[in-house]
């Protein structure tokens, strides 16, 4: 079963290994960084416009990010 737990620590996993610091998350998404930092400690999922273009953004993988692939 995949449970909301799990894809936040995805993002969170995704957004950090990315390289990038949350300011230029934020900036290429242009949402704030205290948003970026909303998705890390698991507070807040993004809309799924921003989702989309966070994937784009890390080149992650969505599939991977929402559990439906290990």
């Amino acid at each position: 079963m995949i449970v909301q737990s799990k894809i936040q620590q995805r993002l969170a996993e995704t957004i950090r290994q990315s390289g990038m610091t949350q300011r230029e998350i934020a900036q290429k998404l242009r949402v704030s960084q205290q948003m970026i930092s909303q998705y890390l400690l698991g507070k807040k999922m993004p809309a799924l416009d921003t989702f989309a273009n966070l994937c784009e953004v890390l080149d992650a993988d969505p599939a991977y990010i929402l559990c439906l692939k290990a």
